[in-house]
């Protein structure tokens, strides 16, 4: 954080002396000089509006900004170097903010505006058909709220699912008590057939607790609502599915696979929910179906690559298949912090399982 607070100095600075540069500028400099940087730090100003979402949001506009004047000023100089002639300044300034304004209004809709991504899976086992729908990483209070998660459960409902697994950051930091609740509500109107299941993410507990609700308000609303919450534990249902519940590798104590999945019928449909995908080494073979969440499809460019190159995270997003475990990354009905969605957009994930 502290390293992203200079950064974002240093981006200031060098955005004013880019709007200064400006022809119009230059030129009432030449008579007003000291009004002229005045007015050039106007826009740059006018950006501070991003910090009354959060300071993480500006930063990342700022960020964007940068990098548009520099990939702007490149292609400038590749242009300017097969024409001959050299791009002009407030052209290619031009460009630059207007690449960012198209860039970051994309990932803005992309974030906003939920969409719905199918997949369908086979298995030789006595299941029969199943309709999950997974949802994950809702994070409220960035781009969805308690009205706007309600919203989306109605549509959620008109997909008819047998059971609804909320994989993991349901809440943040900073999220709302009165959405919360709200949220939790929604949830318990869902008309299922199995109904609703629940593990935590890293979020859910909080990291720093300023939030105006504790974790135990929480689980009181999702018990209230009927929601079920899977702790390193198994449960059997009709006879026909287990749906494994693991805690998150931010929490002490966790199981391990081997112990969290001893003991269930291996001839039985196992679907294991697990909020953060980086431990599919251990869980390939040992379920069927491993549902997470937490990367956000990447959330902005180029993170999630970062993520696969760090080993944070086994998978960015979609699907693979293990030792005959399909695992599944929902890039989540929303994101932390960031109300931009770059790498990726928001969804919940309808999933059609056929079997015997």
């Amino acid at each position: 954080m502290g390293l992203m607070a200079v950064l974002s100095v240093v981006i200031v600075v060098y955005l004013v002396y880019r709007f200064h540069r400006f022809s119009f500028m230059r030129r009432l400099g030449e008579r007003r000089r000291l009004l002229s940087w005045l007015l050039a730090m106007l826009p740059v100003a006018a950006l501070g509006m991003f910090a009354l979402i959060n300071a993480t949001t500006l930063a990342v506009v700022l960020l964007h900004l940068l990098l548009g004047f520099v990939i702007c000023d490149l292609a400038a100089l590749i242009i300017g170097k097969i024409r001959r002639r050299r791009v002009g300044y407030d052209i290619k300034s031009a460009a630059a903010l207007l690449l960012t304004v198209i860039y970051l209004g994309a990932g803005w809709y992309a974030a906003h505006h939920v969409f719905v991504t199918a997949y369908t899976f086979e298995t030789a086992k006595a299941l029969g058909s199943l309709r999950i729908v997974e949802i994950a990483d809702s994070h409220l209070g960035i781009t969805q709220f308690g009205d706007t998660f309600a919203r989306e459960m109605e549509r959620v409902q008109a997909y008819d699912p047998d059971v609804v697994m909320i994989v993991g950051d349901f809440v943040d930091d900073d999220s709302d008590v009165n959405d919360m609740i709200e949220a939790c509500a929604a949830l318990g109107k869902l008309k299922t057939t199995y109904g609703v299941y629940f593990v935590y993410g890293n979020h859910d507990d909080g990291y720093f607790r300023y939030r105006n609700f504790s974790s135990a308000q929480l689980r009181e609303e999702l018990n209230k609502n009927g929601v079920a919450i899977l702790e390193d534990e198994a449960v059997l249902i009709d006879g026909r599915f287990y749906i494994v519940g693991r805690r998150d590798r931010s929490m002490r104590g966790r199981m391990d696979m081997e112990r969290l999945t001893e003991g269930l019928d291996a001839g039985i449909y196992t679907i294991l929910l697990d909020h953060q995908p980086n431990d599919y080494a251990n869980e390939a073979g040992r379920a069927d179906l491993v549902l997470s969440g937490h990367t956000h499809g990447g959330h902005i460019f180029p993170l999630g690559q970062i993520g696969l190159l760090t080993h944070a995270n086994d998978r960015r997003y979609g699907t693979e298949n293990r030792e005959g475990t399909d695992f599944v990354v929902t890039s989540g009905i929303s994101g932390w912090a960031v109300p931009f969605k770059t790498g990726t957009y928001s969804e919940f994930v309808v999933i059609d399982v056929k079997g015997q």
